[in-house]
C-alpha cells in the first residue's frame, strides 16, 4: 500500500473513522515473508534483499511465527538514519555484507501486520492490524533488529514530529484511517514530508536559460570546487522569467562542463542542460532526505536571493 503526497497533515474528518499518525523514514521499504523458518525480503520493486539484509532475515526465522511484515529498514549513523549506508548493502558479496551488518546493523522497523498465524489481514481495518501488531512485539519481547514504529492519533504530536525529527533522519508523517484495510498498489495512505529552505547557487539549468524549465543547484566545497547539490522541480511560470533575466550562458570553463545527469533516479536517459555563470543565489524548499549534502529528492525553488552572493552560501565537504 502507498501513499499520496500532501503539503500539510490532512483535516480532521478528511478519512471516516478517523487517522491515525506515523513517522515517515529515510530507509528502504520492506515485506518480510516468514514462513516455517523460511524468509524472504522483498523490496517495494519486487527486489530480492534477503541476501543484503542477513542480520534481519537471521531475526524473522528466530522469530517462530508465520507473519508478514510491511515496513522500513534502516541504518543509524551518529545519530540519525543514514540513507547512503543502506546504498552500500546493495549488490555486494557475502563476505562484505555480512561485515556491514556487523559494523553497521540494520533495523527493520514495523509499521503493518498483513499476515499472522495463517490468517491473511488484508481486509482488517488499520486499528486492528495495528493491535495484533503490538501484541507480537509485546509478547516477544522484541529488541533490535526490531522496532515497532511510534503511532499517535494525536494531530498536534504528529505536527512536532515534523518539526522536531527532520534531523533525525525521519522524512515526514504517514497518515492511515483507523478503519482502512490495506490495499496493496493504491495511494490510500497519506504522507506529508518535513521541508526546510535553504539557499544555493544556480549552476546549470534545463529549457532556455532565458526562460528556464527547472534548476541545478549548487554549492562550493571548501577547495573552492563547486559540487551539485539540488535539482528543482519545474518553476512557477512567473519565477522563470525573473530568474532567467539575471543568467548569463557560461562557457566551456565551467566546472559542470561534460558532467553526465540522468533524467530521473535510477534511468538511463542523459539530461539536457545548459551551464550558467554560477552567480545567482536562490532559496529553496527542500525535505530531509539529504545524503552527503545533497538533497535526493527535487527542491521547489521559492524565490532568488539577490541580496546574497555565493560566498554567503554554506560550504559543503
Amino acid at each position: 500500500m502507498a501513499a499520496q503526497a500532501l503539503a500539510r497533515l490532512p483535516a480532521a474528518g478528511a478519512v471516516p473513522g478517523g487517522m491515525a499518525f506515523e513517522p515517515k523514514y529515510d530507509g528502504y521499504r520492506l515485506l518480510v515473508f516468514a514462513h516455517d523458518g523460511e524468509v524472504f525480503l522483498q523490496s517495494r520493486n519486487l527486489w530480492d534483499l534477503t541476501g543484503a539484509f542477513p542480520e534481519i532475515a537471521e531475526a524473522a526465522a528466530a522469530l517462530g511465527e508465520d507473519v508478514v511484515l510491511d515496513g522500513e529498514v534502516v541504518i543509524h549513523t551518529g545519530g540519525r538514519l543514514d540513507f547512503s549506508a543502506l546504498q552500500q548493502r546493495m549488490n555486494r558479496r557475502p563476505a562484505t555484507t555480512a561485515r556491514l551488518a556487523v559494523e553497521q546493523p540494520a533495523h527493520f522497523i514495523a509499521f503493518d501486520l498483513l499476515e499472522h498465524a495463517g490468517s491473511d489481514m488484508l481486509t482488517w481495518p488499520y486499528a486492528e492490524r495495528r493491535a495484533v501488531l503490538t501484541s507480537l512485539f509485546q509478547s516477544h519481547d522484541l529488541h533490535a533488529p526490531w522496532q515497532l514504529t511510534p503511532a499517535t492519533e494525536d494531530r498536534a504530536l504528529a505536527e512536532r514530529w515534523l518539526t522536531e525529527w527532520g534531523g533525525l533522519g525521519v522524512e515526514g508523517v504517514v497518515a492511515k484511517g483507523a478503519h482502512q484495510p490495506y490495499q496493496p498498489g493504491q495511494r490510500r495512505w497519506f504522507k506529508i514530508r518535513a521541508r526546510d529552505t535553504a539557499e544555493a547557487i544556480v549552476g546549470a539549468v534545463t529549457g532556455p536559460v532565458t526562460r528556464p524549465n527547472a534548476l541545478l543547484l549548487g554549492r562550493y566545497t571548501r577547495g573552492g570546487r563547486l559540487r551539485l547539490v539540488a535539482r528543482t522541480s519545474p518553476l512557477p511560470l512567473a519565477l522563470r522569467d525573473e530568474i532567467g533575466a539575471l543568467l548569463t550562458p557560461a562557457d566551456p570553463g565551467h566546472p559542470w562542463w561534460g558532467m553526465r545527469l540522468t533524467v530521473t533516479w535510477g534511468s538511463r536517459e542523459p539530461l539536457a542542460f545548459t551551464c550558467v555563470v554560477p552567480e545567482l543565489v536562490v532559496e529553496f524548499l527542500g525535505d530531509t532526505a539529504i545524503d552527503a549534502s545533497r538533497w535526493r529528492h527535487s527542491v521547489r525553488a521559492q524565490r532568488t536571493r539577490t541580496d546574497l552572493t555565493p560566498r554567503d552560501v554554506s560550504t559543503v565537504d
